[in-house]
Order: structure tokens, then sequence, then C-alpha cells
């Protein structure tokens, strides 16, 4: 057998056209539900070389009995340090569900230890293989992981039609996927739960969410996919500019025709990082992450109540990653530095503009607003500092007038936006 093994291992890397591939110190081997027998010749041949097997105790059960390789399992909470550990001295395999690169392990120890030291061969995900059971097109569906995340972040991808897949947790997901939707407006969504995919224990339920909802405690096997595919229901846009009315507040709110505006010149890309100073209701930095999935925002608020209250609306509108930190700027703004910071309170504490000029990135944006005489000479002050540009907006609406109708002006408010020009290299220093 060993000798087979070799012979394939060599076989892979001559394919991989990279002659060192096994003399990476870490393999990560994605296994699907039918074990050992699934795992293709190379995918065999890098778990029989490795001195070091680690996985969950139901992969580690489905090797075969002729590899030799120490088993050990992940630890408990879930460490990736063990492996990195033994990386140096000892061959280390990884035995991961699926695709060791989408929500897995692999991406983790990539970021680790690197690429050029880590070979990942995966199996079909649990995604793949739910659209082929049920004839979707992986691409227009949308994935929401609840593995160790909230589920609530499903109600960011609702809307009319929506096909959706949701990575279970455990058992339990499906119901409370299910009381979700019937929350949210879309218990006549169809749902369906796909156990144990690829394997021999394979098995489908469907139904509505409402029936499934009625018996949120029913328990499926914990290895599942829930596929929703949404009935008619009241999605809201991922656009910036959502009703004023899909949030609880207290008055302390950017208005939504300004909350537009205030976006797009905040300008979300994914993956960057909104720093939104005096959050009130989080409404600014709620629509920064759903602008994105992997748009990430911390929120800073002075007030409890008010910090409670923009964490109950971020789980409320899909995006319960938001970070709201208590606490009164611009002692409270520390962490990683953002790629953009909104000032919506506390411009006229000394040190806030400063700090968060400071703490950006170079190209990174920076966008306040003000709406009292005092606060827009703030504006000016440092406009006069950092530069940027000044822009008066004012929103007017239609009202009551007796029996007609008139038109009942908002308070202006003057936004100020500039850009933290990026670092000059020492060569272009030296040219100049």
């Amino acid at each position: 057998m060993s000798r087979a093994i070799s012979k394939a291992a060599r076989t892979l890397a001559e394919r991989e056209g990279a002659a060192d591939s096994l003399g990476r110190p870490v393999s990560v081997v994605g296994i699907g539900d039918d074990g050992w027998a699934g795992l293709t010749e190379a995918a065999r041949a890098l778990v029989g070389e490795a001195e070091v097997l680690v996985g969950g105790a139901r992969h580690l059960a489905m090797v075969a009995e002729g590899v030799t390789a120490e088993r050990v399992e992940w630890p408990s909470p879930f460490s990736v340090g063990f492996v990195t550990e033994s990386a140096g001295s000892r061959k280390v395999c990884v035995l991961a569900s699926g695709d060791p690169l989408f929500h897995g392990v692999g991406a983790t120890l990539v970021r680790e230890l690197g690429a050029d030291r880590v070979t990942v061969l995966p199996a079909p995900s649990s995604v793949s293989l739910a659209c082929a059971r049920l004839g979707w097109s992986v691409q227009n569906a949308s994935v929401v992981s609840a593995v160790g995340r909230p589920v609530d972040s499903l109600a960011a991808e609702l809307s009319s039609g929506a096909r959706v897949l949701v990575l279970s947790a455990n058992g339990l997901t499906p119901g409370r996927v299910a009381v979700l939707l019937r929350e949210r407006g879309f218990g006549t969504s169809t749902v369906t739960v796909l156990e144990h995919l690829g394997g021999p224990a394979e098995s489908v339920w469907r139904g509505s969410a409402d029936a499934l909802a009625a018996a949120p405690e029913r328990r499926f096997a914990d290895l599942n996919v829930v596929a929703v595919e949404c009935g008619t229901g009241p999605g809201l846009s991922r656009l910036a500019g959502l009703p004023d009315d899909v949030y609880a507040h207290d008055g302390q709110l950017t208005k939504r025709e300004i909350r537009a505006v205030t976006l797009a010149a905040l300008g979300p890309r994914p993956g960057e990082l909104l720093w939104d100073v005096g959050a009130g209701s989080g409404s600014i930095g709620i629509e920064w992450m759903r602008a994105h999935p992997n748009c990430r925002a911390v929120g800073f608020e002075a007030r409890e109540d008010r910090a409670e209250r923009a964490a109950a609306n971020a789980v409320a509108l899909g995006v319960p990653g938001l970070r709201i930190v208590v606490g009164s700027a611009p002692d409270v703004l520390v962490g990683q530095a953002p790629d953009a910071v909104f000032i919506g309170g506390g411009l006229t504490v000394p040190g806030v503009v400063e700090r968060c000029w400071a703490e950006l990135r170079p190209g990174g944006r920076l966008v306040a607003n003000a709406v009292v005489a005092e606060t827009e000479a703030e504006l000016l002050r440092h406009r006069a500092v950092y530069g940027g540009e000044l822009t008066r907006l004012q929103v007017t609406r239609s009202a009551p007038v007796g029996r007609f109708t008139g038109w009942r002006p908002g308070m202006p408010v003057t936004q100020w936006v500039a850009v933290k020009p990026e670092l000059t290299s020492s060569k272009e220093q030296f040219s100049q």
C-alpha cells in the first residue's frame, strides 16, 4: 500500500506543476459524507503520507485502518495552534468537511502559515451538492452560514423569489430558520432540509416555513443544509436609504435621504471596515454592512440605551455582526484602523476628529454631518486643516395645509467629506 501511495503522491505533485507540493508541512483534505470511498487517489495519497492526522472525530473515523499516522481530534475550544506548532517538524494532514476553503479551516491555515506551506484538496462543497439536488444554479443562490454565527444574518437575504442556502450549526437550525422566516413575513416560503448530503444516509425534508415553525424544536441530523425559496414577503433593498420606520429610535436617526447621500460619500467596498462615531440608532453602520456581506462596522455610542437599541436594530435588519462599543469619544476610539469613518456625534468634543483622522487608513474616507451652527463651525475649522468638500443638504416634504398640500422643509445638513492622502513611497519622495 505504501508504494502505491508514494506513486500517487508523486503524480499529484507533477499534475500541480510544483515538485515541492508534498514538501509542504500541512495538507488539508476535504472529505464528504461518503468518507474514504469518496476520496480521490491524490487525496488518499496526502492522507497516507501524513505523520499526524487532525480532524473531528467523525472525519478521523472515516480514514482507512491501514493509515498509521497519529490521529488527533480538534481541541475544544477550537484552535489551529496544534497544527501550526506541529508543522515545523512533522507532516500534518487536516481533514475537513467538503471544501476546506469554503467557510472552513483551510482559509485559517493558509492565513496562519501562508499559501506556500499549505496544500488543499477540496471535495464537493455542501452548497454544490445542495444545488445539484435542487436543480439550482450555484451562482444565483445566496449562502448564509449559521456555524458559530447568529441565524439572524438570513434576514438580509430575504426578498420575494430569493433562493438562500443556510449552512446549519446543528439539527435545530432548520427550526430556527423557519421561525425567523415566519416572523419576517416569509412564512409561505418553501424550506428544504437536506441531511447527510453525498452520503449513504442522505435524506430530504420539504415543507413550508409556517409548517416547520409550528414545531421549531424538531431535530434533524446535525449534518444538514437548509434551502429556502422565498415566497412573497416584505423584503428590503440592500441599497442605502431604508425607510425610517424600520428603525427603532428616540429621534437620534440620520433621516432616509441624508443617510443615502452619506453612505454614497462613505462608499462601502467589500471587506472594508467603518467606524460609526455617535452611532445613535446604528443606521449608518447597519446600511454599510448591508451593502455587502463582507463589509464590517463598529459603532461607538456614549449612551448605553442607544447602544442597546442599535444592536437590536442590527439583528432585526440582518447584520448581527455590527459591533457596538459603549463609551465616550475620543477615548473609546481604538481598534483596527478603519477604511472609512462617519462622525454623526461628538464633533464639538476636543480630539474626536483628530483621533479619527489619525486612525483612518491612507486613502480612507471621513464623512461628518452637522445640523447646528456650532457643529457646522467645527466642520469649517477641520476642512481648513484636512481639506475636503462641504455640501449643504436639505429635504423638503409635502405636508397638509388645511385641506391643501404644502411643503415643509427639514433642517439643512452640512456634510464634510475628506479623503486621507495615500502614503508617498520613499522613491517618490527622493525624486521630488
